[in-house]
């Protein structure tokens, strides 16, 4: 059995060794971000790239994505579906965005959510290829385009 201690120990030497890595190549920054999402892998991901590191087809990953996008999309119903809004759903709205898109999809849908505060409100959907975008900062963007395309003046 492991203590925290060794935990700890093994824990600093990945780091160390990840951080060494990664400033040899000028991307200790990014390789946190990239280990921070490597946190929401399952394991059959992360099998999956240690394989193809064994087998050195790290080159795949893409290819790899796009088959594995390609073969779901045919064998499979469920509709994925991305939703970005200004701050995080929570469940009520979740549920609602859910029940919405397989009403309009007539498909079950797997939700993907993305939080980008810059769109300031609302909410933007993809799905199929398809994006809709009821977001406040696309409705301040046609404003804009309205107002400016509009001579607002007297005939005298």
């Amino acid at each position: 059995m492991t203590t925290k201690r060794s935990d700890q120990e093994k824990s600093e030497k990945y780091a160390r060794a990840l951080i060494d890595a990664a400033r040899q190549e000028g991307r200790a920054n990014k390789d946190l971000v990239q280990w921070n999402h490597a946190l929401k892998f399952s394991p059959e991901v992360l099998e999956t790239l240690a394989a193809m590191r064994t087998e050195d087809d790290l080159n795949l990953v893409g290819d790899v994505a796009r088959t594995y996008k390609e073969i779901l999309d045919s064998e499979d119903k469920t509709v994925s579906v991305t939703v970005t809004t200004a701050v995080p759903l929570d469940n009520d709205l979740r549920e609602k965005v859910i029940a919405k898109a397989e009403k309009d999809l007539n498909a079950p849908v797997y939700l993907v959510e993305r939080v980008d505060p810059s769109i300031i409100g609302g909410v933007v959907l993809e799905a199929r290829g398809n994006r809709y975008d009821a977001s406040v900062r696309a409705q301040l963007a046609n404003i804009r385009k309205t107002l400016s395309s509009t001579f607002i003046g007297s005939d005298d």
